[in-house]
């Protein structure tokens, strides 16, 4: 499934696809922010690349993403500015992976599902590739806000992934009420995630790894990473994300970190 700003009225995107629409190629349609930092993060399938997870681009040569994205799994390259993975459109960037940080305290179980990829050479900002906005340390989420996800997930639980990145609108659900009306017997959502959509509009396959991105002002800041859904379905409840305001201190600490140590 996906995210992504609304589109501007004339341009306004026509195609609708289940729980989401087809975001418009490379831009995002706010005030201030007109290129994607979104992130394809890609295994070798034989002598071919495949879209696995989602992520965000933070600084020129970091990728911000969830941790189940990189634990266990070989990810080898990062696609950026891309919209149609199935198409060589002349906008992306593809960079290899130097190394990736997983959150000390992550546990599926019990979250911090946050992990940061050192791409082996920067990006070139433009048009198509940006940087997203972070949000200050502890940030929490206003149910008054407007969020989107965007992402290359399927579009019907079980479904084959998106070729195209696809983007919905997901209202915030406060966790008090996330827990006690559809989490009441499990003890998985934490003070340091988000919940977003269900019913009609999720996360699903495909799009873990991406942002939730929410309208603060007049600047979209990827507010959420996207984490897990109910296993019985993607939208039978709302999506959990990984809160990113949460995490601030320890993406600062290892970015800065290994840039000062580059050869460690």
């Amino acid at each position: 499934m996906a995210v992504l700003a609304q589109p501007e009225p004339e341009q306004k995107i026509q195609t609708r696809v289940i729980w989401g629409d087809t975001a418009r190629p490379n831009s995002w349609p706010c005030v201030s922010f007109r290129s994607l930092p979104q992130a394809s993060l890609q295994v070798q399938n034989g002598l071919s690349y495949k879209h696995v997870c989602g992520g965000v681009l933070i600084k020129k040569q970091w990728v911000l993403t969830a941790a189940r994205c990189v634990d266990g799994v070989n990810v080898s390259q990062v696609a950026l500015g891309d919209h149609d993975l199935r198409k060589n459109e002349g906008r992306e960037q593809i960079l290899k992976v130097k190394r990736t940080y997983i959150h000390p305290n992550w546990d599926k179980n019990q979250g911090s599902d946050v992990a940061l990829i050192l791409l082996s050479t920067e990006a070139t900002l433009n048009s198509y590739v940006n940087l997203a906005t972070l949000p200050p340390s502890d940030q929490m989420p206003s149910a008054k806000w407007t969020c989107y996800i965007t992402g290359w997930g399927s579009t019907e639980t079980g479904g084959p992934l998106s070729d195209v990145l696809k983007q919905a609108s997901l209202p915030i659900v406060e966790i008090p009420s996330c827990r006690s009306t559809y989490w009441p017997l499990d003890s998985s959502i934490k003070d340091n995630m988000i919940c977003a959509g269900g019913r009609t509009s999720s996360g699903c396959n495909g799009d873990t790894g991406g942002p939730l991105n929410c309208l603060v002002g007049t600047n979209y800041v990827v507010h959420g990473l996207t984490s897990f859904w109910d296993p019985a379905g993607c939208s039978k409840k709302p999506t959990v994300f990984t809160r990113v305001s949460a995490f601030i201190p320890w993406v600062q600490c290892v970015s800065r970190y290994t840039l000062v140590n580059n050869n460690s």
